[in-house]
């Protein structure tokens, strides 16, 4: 693609033009088949659709959906409309998810039928809230738009790389999430770095099985794809029995996962990939999100015989930042090299210390988000001095691969999904028994890390580890929740009073 569009539209409309029959989205679950042609019929009527509901420019809708391709039209609806899409969490409760909603000020929510009565139920907390639209699959890609496919979507303002696409929440530390608002500019960069640095192709089919509210399903198996041309085939969920299927029933070139997805197969095929099925046309499995235990990934090629190329990023950077090149040079152990971005190793004082050093990560460039929503003070802390401040520290060598070796805050990794401690020790706090708490990650062999809560109960009170739970299990995702719960006389504290989480992992951790 020569001209870089200015907006997903444009990219979209732009392979209307040169692929219009060619097969661009898959439904594994029900086996829906969409060329790009018939992709953006549908995607113009859930436009219009929305404009129905009184749905403008610059308007925030949530979408609340499990992994489908109903999620995929909703994502391009909203963009079609320069609407911005909020992705939500659907492992999430109740009161996060009225979070979300309320803090992105959402003027209407596409919700899958099975998350109604979640919605329901802190209906009266959403107040900007002008719609709820049920979004499920009828069995077929139109049915549910036959009442405006006649209609023509009514004028839309340009659209432009600087116009907001997505506000996806980061879990943040000061307890509560942050919006991260990413730009048309920011996906289409992002898009274009991806399929450039992995050579993607027309030729490419794509599989998105990691969750569509995770900016990972959406920029690097389905912006890449578009971007190169190629297909994506969306599945519900991932399921290691399954999988390999999967794989070869659709003829999958390369699917994203985290280091949690390789064991869990490993695990469940143990000799390999089945007899009888067919994976030659696969290159290379992408993971991210934590690095990949290096005996985890020696065996997962050997085998099955596929190539885990590793890339780092986040939310803030769109997705992807960096990967090891999918060739001869790729460095097990390393994140890669930035793909299109600026990225420097710093100093306390931001001064870019020497290879081989630790310092923090920062970036800079096309696909790093523009601030965070409604939250000017931690858009000027994370942008000082012209770069973004990761959080995470690493060192790069002398041929330029970095390697990601710690976090500066305390955010857990587990299974690919973000943990803020705070948020947890917040929710902890309002134990009416808890006089200090405090959670941190501790490792765990499947999902990397797990979250383990360690407690000074107030004098006379008495609790169980389980009514702990329970109760973190009423007001917090479950993955989030503590799995296990540590009574101590006192919790580790500096000089200034603050809690040493540090200390506790290696004072209290346990071995494994």
């Amino acid at each position: 693609m020569n001209n870089v569009p200015r907006s997903i539209p444009e990219l979209l409309a732009g392979r209307v033009d040169t692929s219009a029959d060619k097969a661009f989205l898959f439904a594994e679950a029900d086996g829906r088949r969409f060329t790009y042609a018939e992709f953006d019929s549908v995607v113009n009527r859930a436009a219009i659709m929305l404009t129905k509901h009184g749905i403008r420019k610059g308007d925030a809708i949530s979408l609340l959906l499990p992994n489908s391709a109903e999620y995929v039209v909703a994502y391009f609806a909203c963009w079609r409309l320069g609407a911005v899409a909020g992705p939500i969490n659907s492992l999430l409760k109740a009161q996060e998810i009225s979070y979300v909603i309320s803090n992105s000020e959402a003027k209407a929510l596409l919700v899958n039928s099975e998350y109604l009565p979640i919605v329901e139920s802190i209906r009266s907390e959403l107040a900007r809230l002008q719609a709820i639209i049920t979004f499920d699959s009828e069995g077929t890609a139109t049915r549910k738009f036959e009442d405006y496919e006649t209609a023509e979507l009514p004028p839309v303002s340009e659209i432009g790389s600087e116009d907001d696409a997505i506000i996806i929440y980061t879990s943040g530390t000061t307890g509560k999430p942050k919006g991260c608002l990413l730009t048309h500019g920011n996906l289409i960069a992002n898009a274009k770095q991806i399929s450039n640095w992995l050579g993607f192709s027309e030729r490419d089919r794509l599989l998105s099985v990691m969750p569509l509210f995770h900016m990972n399903a959406v920029s690097v198996t389905t912006m890449a794809a578009l971007y190169a041309g190629g297909s994506t085939v969306v599945s519900p969920k991932f399921s290691a029995s399954r999988f390999w299927q999967i794989i070869s029933d659709y003829h999958i070139t390369s699917f994203g996962s985290v280091a949690t997805m390789l064991s869990m197969l490993l695990s469940t095929h143990p000799h390999g990939v089945p007899e009888g099925l067919s994976t030659s046309q696969l290159r290379f499995a992408m993971c991210g999100s934590a690095p990949v235990p290096a005996e985890v990934l020696k065996r997962f090629e050997e085998t099955f015989h596929c190539l885990v190329v590793e890339g780092y990023g986040l939310s803030e950077s769109t997705c992807r930042s960096t990967f090891n090149p999918p060739d001869e040079r790729r460095r097990p152990g390393s994140c890669g090299l930035p793909i299109g971005n600026e990225m420097r190793v710093v100093d306390e004082e931001d001064g870019e210390v020497p290879d081989g050093t630790l310092g923090e990560i920062v970036l800079r460039g096309e696909n790093v988000l523009k601030g965070y929503h409604k939250n000017p003070e931690a858009t000027s802390v994370a942008f000082r001095n012209g770069w973004f401040h990761t959080g995470d520290v690493g060192y790069r060598d002398a041929d330029g691969f970095y390697y990601i070796v710690d976090r500066k805050s305390d955010m857990i990794i587990r299974g690919g999904e973000n943990i803020y401690p705070r948020e947890i020790d917040e929710v902890l706090y309002q134990h009416p028994a808890i006089a200090a708490a405090a959670a941190i990650g501790v490792p765990d062999p499947l999902y990397g890390e797990e979250v383990a809560a360690f407690i000074v109960l107030k004098p006379g009170t008495e609790v169980t580890e389980e009514e702990i739970s329970a109760f973190c299990r009423a007001r917090l995702a479950d993955y989030k929740c503590p799995k296990t719960v540590r009574f101590v006389e006192e919790i580790p504290k500096g000089p200034t009073g603050k809690l040493l989480k540090r200390e506790l992992v290696t004072k209290f951790a346990p071995s494994n």
